[in-house]
């Protein structure tokens, strides 16, 4: 008879194995035809040209960083939602527990609007400043004509 956590241990050892497992039979079973083509490496169909130092703007960062604080904050609506419509325990309370999660998640929602604001006011939803526009540099064996028209319709 295994304990507890003889159970877990079991377990563990038997989903290591069954994927060491897979792995080692995928690793049997796999065609071995390397050529040029497959080693090279890809990058959304287009051939790597230069270096991969390139830069990016931190916009990309800061808006994903907001995207995500508010997409995880939306979650806590769903196990209220789930606390707020348990019709029983707000008649036991005679509807005083109803009335607490409403405030709850407007005082919640209210947190959400003034960080909504401020990060709106700030400008960090702002995509493009026409100031921080710079003209794009070109490069050696590079097809440059985008950024010509790029350079020439915003930035003269």
């Amino acid at each position: 008879m295994l304990t507890d956590f003889g159970n877990i241990t079991l377990f563990i050892i038997v989903a290591i194995i069954f994927a060491l497992g897979g792995l080692f039979t995928a690793f049997l079973l796999r065609p071995r035809r390397p050529n040029e083509e497959k080693l090279t490496t890809y990058e959304s169909g287009e051939d790597p040209l230069g270096t991969a130092w390139g830069n990016f703007n931190i916009r990309f960062y800061v808006v994903a960083l907001i995207f995500l604080l508010f997409e995880v904050e939306i979650l806590f609506l769903f196990p209220w939602a789930t606390v707020f419509g348990d019709a029983e325990k707000i008649e036991q309370t005679n509807g005083l527990w109803g009335w607490f999660a409403l405030f709850e998640i407007v005082v919640f929602v209210g947190i959400l609007i003034l960080g909504l604001a401020y990060v709106w006011r700030k400008g960090f939803l702002d995509w493009v400043k026409p100031s921080s526009i710079k003209p794009i540099e070109e490069k050696e064996n590079f097809n440059t004509s985008p950024y010509k028209e790029f350079n020439k319709k915003y930035l003269n």
